[in-house]
């Protein structure tokens, strides 16, 4: 049996399905009931579980061999890096006495230590805090999501691409789909490996291109409207976010703009082009309407 935490998310979710199209069983952690019927009739298992229960979570593990391990975003509206660090801290406790045999760990790249960075600062104190403990983890780190853009869908539609990132910049960018075929691969090899490896998409994308391939799929002009970084976290508020998130994700942010982070020289590549995962997007969400 492998564990899914994250299953109700883009690359949990694709873990899960990865791991159930090769035949095994899986099952996932949900808060919620619908989400878990919906698994169950996919084939999976289901436990309802909240991650911040460490008996339960480690009662669980338990009665697994492996497990996929990935951190829940917190809500904006909180402080975001405070929360996530007392549930990663509850995921790492509850591996201890699990049994577990391998698990295999969602992180990000530039991963780094740091206060106010957001998931590089968070996820580094998760990998650190997992490969402290005696059940082997493999860290994969996943370039920017493509996922991360679908929320624009309805902007591009109006013909505007919005982005804190300068348009030009180009930056690993990977589908959901190619990081649960690559963490699945790993659940599914020998047990006992450690380490950390990276996974991006065939190529690295600009802003610019983003706004191409809906431009293309959409059949449509869109044009690229950066938000200058003095804006930053005018723009976080305005979306809800916290004072404490608004600054962490705005430190984040610089980091990638300023190119501070060290890109990797040989990541596993996955398959899946930013025109293919952007023409997916606009197929599977029709205008409102229409």
């Amino acid at each position: 049996m492998i564990i899914v935490l994250g299953a109700t998310g883009h690359v949990g979710s694709a873990v899960a399905q990865t791991l159930l199209d090769s035949g095994k069983r899986v099952t996932v952690v949900t808060r919620s009931e619908e989400k878990a019927a919906s698994w169950r009739g996919r084939g999976a298992e289901a436990a309802l579980i909240d991650i911040s229960d460490v008996d339960q979570l480690r009662g669980l593990f338990r009665r697994g061999r492996r497990a996929f391990l990935l951190n829940p975003p917190a809500a904006p509206s909180t402080d975001t890096d405070r929360e996530e660090r007392r549930t990663f801290t509850s995921i790492v406790a509850a591996l201890s006495g699990s049994g577990l045999e391998q698990v295999v760990a969602a992180s990000t790249y530039c991963a780094r230590p740091g206060k106010q960075i957001g998931d590089l600062g968070v996820l580094y104190e998760f990998e650190q805090a997992l490969m402290a403990q005696p059940v082997p983890v493999l860290i994969q780190r996943a370039a920017y999501y493509m996922s991360n853009w679908n929320t624009l869908l309805d902007a591009a539609r109006r013909g505007t691409l919005p982005s804190l990132l300068p348009a030009e910049l180009r930056l690993p960018m990977v589908a959901p789909l190619d990081l649960g075929r690559a963490a699945a691969e790993h659940l599914r090899k020998p047990a006992g490996g450690s380490g950390i490896y990276h996974v991006e998409g065939p190529e690295r994308y600009s802003p610019s291109d983003v706004a191409e391939a809906f431009a293309a799929a959409l059949a449509r002009p869109v044009k690229v409207s950066v938000t200058p970084r003095e804006r930053w976290m005018d723009d976080f508020r305005s979306q809800g976010f916290s004072e404490a998130a608004a600054r962490s994700y705005a430190g984040m942010m610089a980091i990638s703009v300023d190119g501070a982070c060290e890109l990797p020289d040989t990541p596993a590549r996955g398959t899946i082009t930013l025109a293919a995962y952007i023409q997916e997007l606009v197929d599977n969400q029709p205008a409102r309407g229409s």
